[in-house]
């Protein structure tokens, strides 16, 4: 029996390491050829990032919670977008931040990430129903499902038809060295590398939790969340380093979106998933982390160009902000 539970661990380190390798390798092609795309379909890296970036970095969260949601096991559904979300904000755009700075435009402070300020409330919103019919229990039902698609449809109806500055071809050396179909070649591989990797990641952290007796909520709001934010992580830092702004804060904001309305939205219409009351808290602490990502962009601004900047401060300050929140989650699991 030891040797079993200990040839299971090692599968599940090795799960860990390649997955990491994956995800890596897997940001690095889907920034690089995100990028190039932009520049031959002549949009913004932000319209990139908001939208191909953040939905093919979304992939796992949209897999897990619909996987879960089949599975009965709602707590993992609504606690793996919950908790990436929250990771998006503190840690992913922390960690790119400590990297490079990130400057975000004015497009992005006034309309995106309100945007998402206005999703998360009504998430919030239709995840207590005793807010609207007085009831105790606490359900995302189908036409609460509905509103979020709707929302979702809005906000790619929004993308389709915002107007985005004149791009240059002339960038990094790789995209100018790119063949024409390359691009979108680099951007499924880089897609296909971040998905497996962030599975092998998440699947290698569960089974060695359960070994431990975590319980599922905990293993969602910590492992799932951060195991199926690591592709975000590594397409906003890989973003970061090659000074990829547009595509790294389009990628948080844009898949924070996704998460809250087209993963959840896909996912209660499915089946109507369950809220615990427990999990109100850990909602409020995605509610104000969206709403602290709003207020720090008047807070960093860069003195010659007045820009908003989320600075290498401020990305510490996030990165502490989510190091306590885990820290409490683990002390009361």
């Amino acid at each position: 029996m030891s040797s079993l539970i200990l040839d299971s661990t090692v599968l599940a380190i090795i799960s860990l390491i390649v997955g990491f390798v994956f995800l890596i390798k897997g940001g690095d092609w889907l920034v690089v050829g995100a990028s190039a795309l932009a520049k031959r379909l002549g949009v913004s890296d932000l319209a990139i990032g908001l939208t191909i970036v953040a939905f093919g970095t979304s992939m796992p969260e949209l897999v897990i919670s619909l996987w879960a949601n089949l599975q009965g096991n709602a707590d993992i559904c609504v606690a793996n977008v919950v908790g990436s979300n929250i990771a998006n904000i503190l840690l992913i755009l922390g960690v790119a931040a400590l990297i490079r700075p990130i400057t975000v435009g004015k497009s992005t402070v006034w309309k995106e990430i309100p945007f998402l300020i206005v999703a998360s409330i009504v998430f919030t919103v239709i995840a207590n129903d005793w807010l609207l019919r007085q009831s105790a229990n606490n359900t995302i039902s189908f036409s609460d499902g509905l509103i979020l698609l709707g929302m979702m449809a809005l906000f790619l109806l929004y993308m389709s038809r915002a107007k985005t500055p004149p791009v240059e071809l002339e960038s990094m050396p790789d995209e100018k060295a790119m063949a024409p179909w390359l691009p979108p070649v680099y951007v499924l591989i880089g897609i296909v590398l971040l998905v497996v990797g962030g599975n092998w990641v998440v699947s290698g952290a569960v089974q060695i939790a359960r070994m431990v007796g975590v319980s599922d909520k905990l293993i969602g709001l910590t492992i799932v969340a951060v195991g199926t934010s690591l592709p975000e992580l590594a397409a906003s830092g890989m973003a970061a380093y090659r000074m990829k702004f547009d595509i790294a804060i389009g990628n948080v904001v844009g898949s924070s979106i996704f998460n809250i309305l087209l993963i959840l939205g896909i996912s209660s219409t499915v089946r109507a998933l369950p809220v615990t009351p427990g999990m109100n808290l850990d909602i409020g602490v995605m509610l104000l982390a969206t709403i602290l990502l709003f207020a720090v962009m008047f807070l960093g601004k860069k003195q010659r160009t007045q820009k908003a900047e989320v600075n290498r401060y401020l990305g510490a300050i996030f990165v502490l902000l989510y190091a306590s929140y885990i820290g409490w989650l683990v002390y009361n699991g």
